[in-house]
């Protein structure tokens, strides 16, 4: 009887599992790019609207942008992906409007820290055996990021930034979940309008009297920068990655709020916070290269 080469038993890379992890990497990204970018533009429109009047027009603006693009008929949804959809938005308007109040107490590049405990948690709990090396090693960077003992941050930024981090940890299972039920971005044509008119009742009485064409038009422009681009680009990322991939690959997002924060609204990082930049780039680089979902295209 020929014996067979164990090396011959060895299970056969797929070049295709490790290229749909490249692929949701670069959407997770790019993402996380036009979310940091949309959040500096934010943080100059606060003085006139206040947190939750610039978290209320990019939410309505991105509601009527998405029914008008899109155009979603119900014969796209099952019963199930249509809850889905509504259940995503409402988490979103949670994640939009406790975040634009934290980053209002909060320097940007603390705020994402705290909110990416919620990402990170969905990747520890998702995660398994070695690939739990990496949530552990973002969570050190988290650490230095937002310098815990030094006791000097803002109680209720805090309390804002936590809760937002609870709201993405479910906007992430939820993303996916629309993802993999409905086809293009027809559950963001959906869901948004959902976020709209919750952040319609909670913020926009508030704000009614202070709006004017000006800011309608720059309304209407950082929607597009954010939420629009960076969510149609997570749904796609998410339908390549695992969530455990996905949320530790957020790790890399608070070390992009510390460079936009000191490019864009020159708030200086401490050494401390290099440091933590270090630990989640690398804490994201593991992620990508582990991350691939098994049915990903």
């Amino acid at each position: 009887m020929t014996s067979i080469d164990p090396a011959l038993r060895s299970p056969v890379p797929v070049p295709g599992r490790h290229s749909g992890a490249r692929a949701g990497t670069t959407l997770a990204l790019s993402s996380m790019l036009c979310v940091q970018l949309g959040l500096a533009v934010s943080v100059g429109l606060i003085g006139e609207v206040g947190p939750l009047g610039v978290a209320w027009l990019r939410l309505a603006w991105a509601g009527v942008l998405l029914l008008v693009l899109v155009r979603p008929r119900r014969g796209d949804f099952t019963r199930s992906g249509l809850l889905a959809c509504v259940a995503l938005r409402v988490v979103t308007a949670g994640v939009t409007l406790l975040f634009m109040c934290a980053v209002a107490r909060l320097p940007l590049g603390t705020a994402s820290a705290l909110e990416f405990l919620g990402p990170l948690g969905v990747a520890v709990c998702r995660g398994h055996g070695a690939k739990k090396r990496w949530p552990a090693l973002a969570a050190v960077g988290v650490v230095l990021l937002t310098e815990p003992w030094h006791g000097g941050a803002d109680p209720l930024g805090v309390a804002f930034a936590l809760g937002a981090a609870a709201c993405w940890a479910a906007y992430i299972l939820l993303t996916q979940r629309v993802g993999d039920e409905v086809s293009g971005v027809r559950g963001l044509a959906v869901s948004m309008p959902v976020a709209g008119i919750v952040a319609t009742l909670v913020a926009g009485p508030s704000v009614f009297g202070e709006l004017d064409w000006r800011l309608l038009i720059i309304g209407a422009g950082l929607a597009v920068l954010l939420p629009v681009v960076p969510f149609s680009l997570e749904l796609l990322a998410l339908r390549k990655l695992t969530t455990a991939a996905f949320g530790t690959l957020m790790s890399l997002e608070p070390a992009m709020a510390l460079v936009i924060g000191l490019v864009a609204l020159h708030q200086i990082p401490a050494m401390t916070s290099v440091a933590g930049i270090v630990f989640v780039v690398v804490a994201g680089i593991g992620a990508e290269r582990t991350g691939a979902r098994a049915n990903s295209s």
